[in-house]
Formats: structure tokens, C-alpha cells, sequence
């Protein structure tokens, strides 16, 4: 016959017990949510910004850009335990005396999955190629985002008004009234001068209208507005304008704005990259733009070196060089990130597929 379980043996056997219990009640998948989703975020924004500058400079190679989307990223995690106890009780007297055991094992695995979507066919092709609509361009800035810096990078021409651009024969620098008038519609939308509505005229049809007026406009803010009109050839008397797509406006309560196609915005960028003047020279390179050339609503520059640069917000490796944006370039730092919004205005896919994170845990 046994005797009673000893003190030691029984605080063994219940130390085990708990093991096994906590094992059981353990649950990986919500530990990982917080790590998972700014890791991922994270990594996929910063290829974004890579793949982006390194299109902007094969651009200005006269090499075609490739755009490579993030389809699905699957991470599968599975956390095996294993957790034993056992023991000894031993009769009154016996030798061997009392005994108790414990053991555990476990195994972690992580296996991610990234299935990557190369963007290629028709869609995106005139996803990419086609001019922004002036009606997505003026919702843009009635949203809310600078207006210089929309015009700038997604307007070619507003009432004849020609941006900075690139053809065969080299870089053409912006109409001076074309950057100023990009200021002035800035600087009217921080003060609620500028707006856009949708007008229906008695046919059922619908035409954009942009508004240049503020109840509450001081001398100089009215001042601003004749000099818009000015510029632009509108009507001085007007404050609605019609919107219309085009190179020039037919009356002067039209204003015609050009768009720009995505792939034009980064071809116009290009012009900003620091290429070695020996690359020019041979015909490597396209020729571009001084860096003190205003552009996109402040100033764009692409530096280059042939070391990795250590105080980098983005860089890439192409040709034997480092290509990148300071991190102390704020300016560069915002248009760059300001293609995203360009990105989406382009796209005309409603069906497309969205990435997907799936996280399956055991």
C-alpha cells in the first residue's frame, strides 16, 4: 500500500499541470496582428518608393519602366507544444523514495508567401499613358491637396499656358505665367477663393465648374484673382469658369486644361535626376533641367554618387551608381510621395484586384 504524496511530489505534479494548461490556452495569431501590419506596411511602402525612383531614372536612360505590383502576402504561422509530467509515489520505506518529472518541447514555424503581379497589358498601359481628367485634377485640389503642386505635376497646359516638358530635342522650361499662376490658385485655395462644382444644364448634361471668388477676400486677395483672370484670359467680370479638357479655352469663361499622363509626370521628373555629364555627352543620357528650376510645387532633385549615401530617404542602384533623395530634402520627399495620389487618379480599374495580407495561424 502507498503512503501520502509528499509535499515536493505534489507541487511537481501541479507545476506540470499548469503547463499543460497555459500550452493549451496560447494563441498566436493576435500577438502577431501589431508586428505583422506595421512590418508588412512598412516594407511594401518602402519598395514602392525604390521602384518609383528607380522608373524616374531608367526614365531619363530612355529605359523603359517596369512597374511590379504586391499581389497576396501570405504569412502561415504554426506553434507546436509539447508538455509532459510525470511522477513517483513510492510506498512508505521504499528505497528509491519519492519522484517527479517534467518535460516540454515546441516548434515555431514561419513560412511567408509574396506573390508579385508584373502590370502589364492593355489597362495598365492606358492606365498609365492616358491624361488625367481636369475634372479629377480640380477634385483633387478641392480636396483639399496643393493646388500648385497638382497643376504642376498633372497639368501640361491650362488656357495655353504650357508646363515644363520634354521632347526629342531636349528639356522646354515652364511659361513663367504658368508657374504663376499656379501660386495664385494656391494661395486662393488657402483662403477658400477657389472651388469646383458640378453644374446640369437643362438638357440633363453635366459640366464642372471652377469658382474664383470670396465674399470675404481682401484688396490683395481680389487683386490675385483679376491677375488669374489676367493671365488666363478669362472674363474679369466672371466667377464661374466651365471646365473643359483641351489646349485652349473657346471663350473667356472656359478654362481648357491639359492633363498629363502618368507616365509623362515621371518622364517630366527625369529631367531633375544628377546624371554624370559624361553620360550626356555619349548619349547615355537625356539632357535635363538645372536643379534650381522650380518644379511640382517646389523643387525636385534626384542626387547621385558612386558610394551608398548614408542620410538617404530612398535610393537605388542602377548602372554602377547610387541614385537617391536626401532625407533632408523635404521638398523632393513630398512630390515623390505625392505620385501615389497621381497613381490612383490614373487608374481606371474598378475591378482591380487589391493586395491582400492573409495571416493563417495554428
Amino acid at each position: 500500500m502507498y503512503g501520502p504524496i509528499t509535499a515536493r511530489a505534489a507541487g511537481c505534479l501541479l507545476t506540470g499541470a499548469a503547463a499543460v494548461w497555459l500550452a493549451s490556452c496560447q494563441s498566436v495569431g493576435p500577438t502577431t496582428i501589431p508586428r505583422d501590419r506595421f512590418d508588412y506596411s512598412t516594407a511594401i511602402g518602402d519598395s514602392w518608393k525604390r521602384q518609383t525612383l528607380l522608373n524616374i531614372v531608367r526614365l531619363r536612360y530612355a529605359d523603359p519602366p517596369i512597374f511590379v505590383d504586391v499581389g497576396q502576402v501570405v504569412a502561415g504561422y504554426s506553434l507546436e507544444t509539447v508538455v509532459s509530467a510525470g511522477g513517483v509515489v513510492s510506498s512508505a520505506g521504499a528505497v528509491q523514495g519519492d519522484s517527479a518529472s517534467l518535460g516540454a518541447q515546441g516548434r515555431f514555424t514561419d513560412r511567408p508567401t509574396i506573390t508579385y503581379t508584373p502590370l502589364t497589358g492593355n489597362r495598365f498601359i492606358e492606365n498609365i499613358a492616358t491624361p488625367i481628367s481636369p475634372k479629377a485634377i480640380f477634385e483633387t485640389i478641392e480636396n483639399g491637396f496643393p493646388a500648385h503642386a497638382m497643376l504642376q505635376m498633372g497639368v501640361a497646359s491650362i488656357n495655353g499656358l504650357r508646363n515644363v516638358d520634354s521632347d526629342l530635342e531636349g528639356a522646354r522650361p515652364a511659361d513663367p505665367r504658368f508657374l504663376e499662376v499656379a501660386k495664385l490658385l494656391r494661395d486662393a485655395q488657402r483662403t477658400g477663393g477657389v472651388g469646383t462644382r458640378l453644374r446640369v444644364d437643362p438638357e440633363g448634361q453635366h459640366a464642372v465648374v471652377v469658382t474664383l471668388r470670396n465674399p470675404r477676400a481682401t484688396e490683395q486677395e481680389l487683386a490675385a484673382g483679376r491677375r488669374v483672370r489676367e493671365l488666363l484670359g478669362l472674363d474679369q467680370d466672371a466667377t464661374e469658369f466651365e471646365l473643359v479638357g483641351g489646349e485652349f479655352a473657346t471663350h473667356p469663361q472656359q478654362i481648357a486644361v491639359r492633363g498629363r499622363s502618368l507616365l509623362r509626370v515621371l518622364q517630366v521628373l527625369a529631367l531633375y535626376v544628377d546624371v554624370p555629364e559624361q553620360d550626356v555627352v555619349e548619349g547615355r543620357a537625356t539632357a535635363g533641367l538645372p536643379a534650381a528650376e522650380p518644379q511640382a510645387g517646389g523643387f525636385f532633385r534626384v542626387l547621385s554618387a558612386e558610394g551608398e549615401p548614408k542620410d538617404a530617404f530612398v535610393a537605388v542602384r542602377y548602372r554602377d551608381r547610387y541614385f537617391y533623395v536626401s532625407d533632408r530634402d523635404l521638398s523632393s520627399k513630398r512630390l515623390l510621395s505625392f505620385i501615389m495620389i497621381l497613381f490612383s487618379l490614373a487608374d481606371r480599374s474598378e475591378d482591380a484586384a487589391k493586395p491582400v495580407i492573409t495571416i493563417p495561424a495554428q
